[in-house]
């Protein structure tokens, strides 16, 4: 007499493994928390920091948990070649932190004040935009 189980008795898995080992995948929940972010969502102010030909001091605006803009509160350009650099430095450390989601970003060529003044000024932002 042979023994045999229902076919619906038992799923099958398509694999080798009895079902009770076969890996399931984790679902994932409808609504991510807020604090699931590396920051706190808001707009953050850092500390004016010297650049030697002037100020710079940033917001960190902050969304979903992610840093998606910088913007320049003050910038050195009180002369047209600190216009000149500044025009070509601000984007790219912008887009450098905004893609690192840090202030720990490479200075740009020909703006050493400005790239070290905005590393401390985001710096200090974010840290208080820690979550």
């Amino acid at each position: 007499m042979s023994s045999t189980t229902p076919a619906s008795a038992s799923p099958s898995t398509g694999s080798s493994l009895p079902a009770s080992q076969v890996p399931h995948p984790m679902s994932r929940p409808a609504m991510m928390p807020k604090s699931m972010g590396l920051y706190a969502d808001g707009s953050y102010t850092g500390s004016p920091a010297d650049a030697y030909y002037g100020t710079v001091q940033v917001v960190a605006i902050v969304r979903n948990g992610k840093m998606t803009d910088v913007q320049f509160l003050q910038h050195p350009d009180n002369q047209p070649n600190s216009r000149y650099i500044n025009g070509q430095a601000m984007p790219l450390l912008t887009q450098e932190a905004i893609r690192a989601q840090s202030a720990q970003v490479d200075g740009v060529s020909g703006a050493t004040f400005t790239s070290q003044a905005f590393v401390q000024s985001l710096s200090s932002a974010l840290a208080q935009a820690k979550a």
